[in-house]
């Protein structure tokens, strides 16, 4: 009885990655105070017609929504649980029973994911993290086999900052840093298990950043703008390509040149702060339009180098999360609005042609602003969580809110909003550039209208003069 249990489950296993085998997948991220239920997201998610869902976690109520769906499923381990696991295989073995026996098979668990993006982090404690991964990995791997286990995969989605050099892509090559201590002993792992290098790559960040060198038409992957990379004699038709193919060979140039990639993130933010290029419904709609039709093209495209394969993929993101820190674009590259709704139609299954879509609206912030910006009071705000908040940007060693002192020139009007509003905009202009964003805990918001007091703000951040000083 038992063999034909495991037969008929290996049958479906086949049948079920048949049917999704180039369904795209989406990132469900949970860091909003204001998300539909796990019941709902997961009612979306399949109306949405996605293959497979990835979680930030091993969400116990989420798993448990996800039984008796064809949606394959990736968990994953937190940074913080990596060295324990690494450290004993009876945790291992307690955390497979916690966040995957429970569910399994149910639950179409495909994946276990251990850490996320781990050598983006470089203080004394992440690098112990980094030596653990791949223990740890092999841990969670042992506690699978153990229990028969054979069809859950083992991977770490990295970032793209793991690599030294992305372009020409023929020059691809990893950090030295982490060449022989880490990643050769990751990619001997994948290469024995045959699993996936999982990358988060996002055309979005290097085109924002420059903006002059790289047209925007090649990283929304629009097909009409070309590179030839002066090695390989290899033509680019988009961003993506180039930075995917950067990796393929700084694989093969330690000597893994069959690992295949999943991308375990891409999309592009649908909006941002004033002065973030090009976050807009436009562009977002645009980038991930394309990037499924190139995905689920039948025989599958693959990459110049690798031409004819299919790369799996989870976009980035089911939801806009309003808890998530760090400048606007942050808490905006859902393909959902917070209540659920659609920031612009999408078509997961690659089905829909792109001249079926209706008009998007226009881009406006292709182009750097250069007029001044402020941070002020986010509108709608509960004022009694602003005291903490005004108390943390006045910090007594900070000198941010010297003119807030009764008698100086910006002490009235005397409101909570007025004084935090200057503030935070007087904080954020002098410690923007060891990081401050205008958030304050989703407190603040830019504005390029001057909230002028009687002697005047002269605290405004202006990005054409923050630029002219970084070139």
């Amino acid at each position: 009885m038992g063999l034909v249990i495991a037969l008929l489950l290996s049958f479906l296993f086949r049948l079920s990655s048949a049917q999704s085998s180039k369904t795209i997948g989406i990132n469900y991220g949970t860091l909003g105070n204001n998300l539909p239920s796990p019941y709902q997201s997961i009612e979306l998610i399949k109306s949405m017609k996605a293959g497979r869902v990835k979680l930030y976690d091993a969400n116990p109520e989420i798993l448990k929504l996800l039984s008796g769906t064809n949606l394959q499923v990736s968990i994953m381990v937190p940074n913080n649980e990596i060295s324990n696991i690494a450290s004993n295989q009876t945790i291992a073995d307690q955390w497979v029973q916690n966040n995957v026996l429970a569910y399994y098979p149910n639950t179409m668990i495909r994946f276990v994911l251990v850490g996320n993006e781990v050598f983006s982090y470089n203080t004394d404690h992440d690098r112990r993290i980094w030596f653990d991964l791949v223990p740890a990995m092999r841990k969670i791997k042992r506690s699978l086999k153990n229990q028969n286990i054979t069809n859950i995969k083992i991977g770490t989605p990295l970032a793209m900052d793991i690599m030294q050099s992305t372009f020409p892509p023929s020059s691809g090559n990893f950090r030295s840093d982490l060449i022989d201590t880490v990643m050769v002993p990751l990619l001997k792992f994948l290469n024995g298990t045959k699993s996936f290098f999982f990358i988060d790559v996002y055309t979005y960040f290097p085109w924002s950043s420059n903006p002059t060198s790289i047209s925007l038409d090649h990283a929304l992957l629009r097909g009409n703008d070309n590179y030839t990379d002066p090695l390989t004699s290899l033509v680019y038709t988009n961003l993506l390509d180039q930075m995917l193919d950067s990796l393929f060979v700084a694989m093969s140039k330690l000597g893994f040149p069959k690992i295949k990639l999943y991308i375990s993130e891409t999309g592009w933010p649908s909006s941002g702060d004033i002065e973030e290029l090009g976050a807009n419904i436009n562009n977002a709609a645009t980038y991930n339009r394309n990037l499924i039709r190139k995905l689920t093209s039948t025989p599958a495209i693959g990459t110049p180098a690798r031409p004819g394969i299919f790369i799996p993929t989870f976009i980035f993101a089911l939801y806009n999360e309003n808890q998530k820190i760090g400048p606007g674009t942050e808490r905006n590259w859902g393909l959902l609005s917070f209540d659920g709704s659609p920031v612009y139609d999408i078509d997961l299954t690659g089905k829909r042609a792109l001249s079926d879509y209706p008009p998007l609206p226009a881009a406006d912030n292709n182009s750097p602003y250069r007029g001044e910006v402020w941070c002020v009071v986010r509108r709608g705000v509960d004022l009694m969580e602003l005291g903490s908040a005004l108390a943390y940007a006045c910090g007594d060693v900070n000198g941010t809110c010297e003119a807030l002192v009764p008698g100086r020139e910006c002490y009235e009007p005397v409101s909570v909003t007025w004084h935090a509003s200057y503030a935070f905009s007087s904080y954020w202009a002098r410690f923007r550039s060891s990081g401050a964003t205008c958030y304050f805990n989703g407190l603040a918001e830019e504005t390029t209208r001057n909230p002028k007091c009687e002697g005047g703000w002269s605290h405004a951040y202006t990005p054409s003069k923050v630029e002219e000083v970084d070139r």
